[in-house]
């Protein structure tokens, strides 16, 4: 905690007057004038608010599973959470490019009070590098929903080592948030199937955990999978045209999905 933040000239001005005051009925007692001046600026100046840099990720830090892409991407973002910074109370969707492209989610909802915190591309190692923010500000209710890019670069760039380590990263994140804002009300989304057979295995790897863990969990469950995926697992045609992003019907599913959780807060 700071402690030590200048309040103007005012504070300072009244320490003095009082030491001085001080100082002629106490006949000059150096010990106790430091004394009363270490008061002054210990209570009466008013306690330092967390540093707002601290709350976000430093411009240079480098995710290292993030693409080249996201790399450049990323920073924008918090550059624009900064200068935005969320409200005690919100309710924060946080996610990957899937979130992001929700754009306006107060307009999907008709509410007001819902913050966009997604980011393209993000993996969830960069979701736990910007919780800060997302903890400091005690949300009345988080929906998270990320693990895909994780997978895709399981299966391109193989630098992510398991499907266990993603879902434990997502887990992580659920009980970092609980642990330091446990009135916050926290809604973790079971990552969404695609179009691309060779990820379902993973993707399925991953909820599965998601599921096993929900009854212990700090969280509750929203099984988006089950409401996008078709009979073969893979996400419905309707709702995508890139076989991995929401067209606007998948975003009015999502929201067809999340509403009722929406309604109870």
């Amino acid at each position: 905690m700071h402690l030590l933040r200048s309040n103007g000239l005012n504070n300072l001005c009244s320490a003095y007057v009082f030491a001085s005051i001080f100082l002629t009925m106490k006949k000059y007692n150096l010990f106790k004038v430091l004394t009363i001046l270490l008061m002054f600026s210990l209570f009466q100046m008013p306690v330092n608010a967390q540093t707002k840099s601290s709350l976000y990720p430093d411009s240079r830090l480098d995710i290292r599973y993030h693409s080249e892409w996201t790399k450049k991407h990323y920073p924008e973002r918090i550059a624009a959470f900064m200068a935005k910074p969320l409200p005690p109370g919100a309710i924060v969707f946080i996610g990957n490019s899937i979130t992001e492209g929700g754009g306006d989610w107060n307009a999907r909802f008709g509410i007001k009070n819902i913050w966009n915190r997604g980011i393209s591309g993000d993996v969830t190692d960069g979701v736990l590098a910007r919780l800060g923010e997302i903890i400091h500000s005690k949300p009345k209710a988080i929906f998270l929903l990320i693990g895909i890019n994780d997978i895709s670069n399981l299966y391109y760039e193989k630098q992510i080592p398991s499907t266990d380590y993603i879902a434990a990263n997502i887990l992580k994140i659920t009980v970092e948030i609980h642990q330091k804002s446990p009135a916050t009300k926290i809604y973790l989304q079971t990552v969404l199937p695609t179009n691309r057979v060779f990820t379902k295995q993973e993707v399925d790897a991953v909820n599965a955990v998601l599921r096993a863990k929900n009854a212990k969990g700090a969280f509750i469950l929203i099984d988006l999978y089950a409401a996008f995926a078709d009979e073969k697992g893979l996400l419905k045609k309707e709702f995508t045209n890139d076989g991995i992003h929401l067209t606007a019907a998948g975003y009015d599913r999502w929201v067809a999905v999340v509403k009722p959780y929406m309604s109870s807060l």
